[in-house]
């Protein structure tokens, strides 16, 4: 059975931080700073298997009465296929400075079937909806 925790105590900074730098899709090569100073800014999730090893994470940003976005969300491979993500995401949106906002947001490149199951559907207005976006804010070097 996995423990979810918000204490950032227990989170695993260097496990998060490697795991986005080098597995993510959407952070790859971000600064160990970086990491620190979005956990320092952000409500914080670790799941924890027995052994108290991290098994996964999901980040909030949240002013945690109006609004929050779903970000950095993952499961260790060795932890996938058990209902971590499931678990995860029922701890998060129980969360009670989560409650009775009025927006919630997500970007995610291949886990629509879960988020669905929380409640999240495509955008009601996207034409509402900008954006600044930086493809490369890292720097990491991109093939030809």
């Amino acid at each position: 059975m996995f423990t979810v925790s918000t204490d950032p105590a227990r989170l695993d900074v260097a496990l998060i931080h490697r795991y986005l730098a080098e597995e993510s899709y959407w952070a790859r090569g971000i600064p160990f700073e970086t990491v620190q100073r979005a956990l320092a800014n952000s409500l914080n999730f670790g799941a924890y298997a027995p052994d108290g090893r991290q098994a996964a994470f999901a980040r909030v940003v949240t002013d945690r009465a109006t609004f929050a976005w779903l970000c950095d969300v993952f499961v260790l491979p060795e932890f996938r296929g058990q209902g971590l993500s499931k678990q995860l995401m029922h701890t998060v949106w129980s969360h009670p400075d989560l409650q009775n906002q009025r927006r919630h947001l997500l970007a995610t490149l291949d886990a629509h079937g879960l988020y669905q199951q929380f409640g999240f559907q495509e955008l009601a207005a996207p034409e509402r909806y900008l954006e600044v976006r930086r493809a490369n804010p890292y720097g990491i070097p991109t093939a030809n």
